[in-house]
């Protein structure tokens, strides 16, 4: 039987849209400290820095207050899985200092396929003609979104697309962690480690951010700590195939955001590119459900 949590689908609605409006607003942070827009531009490696930092502090304190109790802790697990989100965060706040945020964010959409491709060796799942059709075509979305021309190929797309990869292979090892462990816990030590890991990389290329800049670099630490939060409510409220197109929206906030404050409108060329990888990636959300 079910929680008395489950079955809010208005709820989960709003909790998965505010997530995807802090998870954008994040994104629109990050590009503003990659570029000369409130300060000298910081290097991507310092914002993944600001980021594992400030929402490490904050989910302290949110532990601080619940007291929760804490089981055993799979290092090797939350090693592999920090490690990924590190790098894969790092990749893609470098993307988005160079191409529009909306199709950085569009190509972030591939996590779910590259999730479900690595399934197969990492966790034994068996893939059906669906879904593999699901991620063909969303990753035919994505090749349209790299422009594969010699006058309009966009380099740092490319460094979005590695981050897709590497955020997929984390949410392969996140399900094997929320199995065993409470979802604070993975949080918190996620964090912690992501820090540590982000604190030596950080080294090499620390400059001393302005007072804004440390201010944005707490927003956005903060917002990402919240989204996250945010995104576990949603799911604890409505099932997983209910809850994942909302995320979708996403996409919007971020056009939103980059429209409001670059003044950058997204041409049809990205318009196409993300359409299809959304398609794509609703068709693969639509089995998995029919599957379940």
């Amino acid at each position: 039987m079910q929680n008395t949590q489950t079955h809010k689908p208005l709820a989960a609605i709003g909790f998965i849209l505010m997530a995807s409006a802090l998870i954008a607003g994040t994104s629109i942070l990050a590009k503003t400290l990659g570029r000369e827009t409130l300060g000298p531009a910081l290097h991507p490696l310092q914002i993944s820095h600001g980021r594992f930092l400030f929402a490490f502090l904050a989910l302290l304190g949110v532990a601080a207050v619940l007291r929760p109790k804490f089981g055993n802790i799979n290092f090797g697990l939350h090693v592999a899985r920090s490690s990924c989100g590190w790098a894969g965060i790092s990749l893609m706040f470098a993307a988005i200092a160079y191409i529009p945020l909306p199709d950085a964010t569009a190509i972030s959409f591939l996590n779910p396929v590259f999730a479900m491709m690595l399934a197969i060796p990492l966790l034994g799942e068996r893939v059906g003609p669906v879904r593999w059709a699901a991620a063909g075509l969303a990753l035919i979305g994505a090749l349209v979104l790299l422009r594969p021309t010699p006058d309009s190929f966009q380099p740092a797309a490319m460094l979005a697309l590695c981050a897709a990869v590497i955020m997929g292979l984390e949410i392969t090892l996140i399900k094997l962690l929320t199995g065993r462990e409470p979802p604070l816990q993975i949080l918190l030590v996620n964090n912690a480690i992501g820090l540590s890991i982000a604190s030596v990389a950080v080294l090499f290329v620390w400059a001393m951010p302005t007072p804004v800049q440390w201010g944005a670099l707490a927003g956005l630490g903060c917002m990402m700590a919240l989204a996250q939060s945010c995104f576990i409510q949603a799911m604890r409220r409505a099932d997983s195939s209910f809850v994942v197109p909302f995320t979708y929206a996403t996409l919007i906030f971020a056009t939103l955001y980059d429209n409001l404050v670059f003044g950058a409108v997204p041409d049809s060329i990205s318009i196409l590119g993300a359409a299809i990888i959304i398609t794509g990636a609703l068709l693969l959300a639509w089995r998995q459900a029919r599957l379940r």
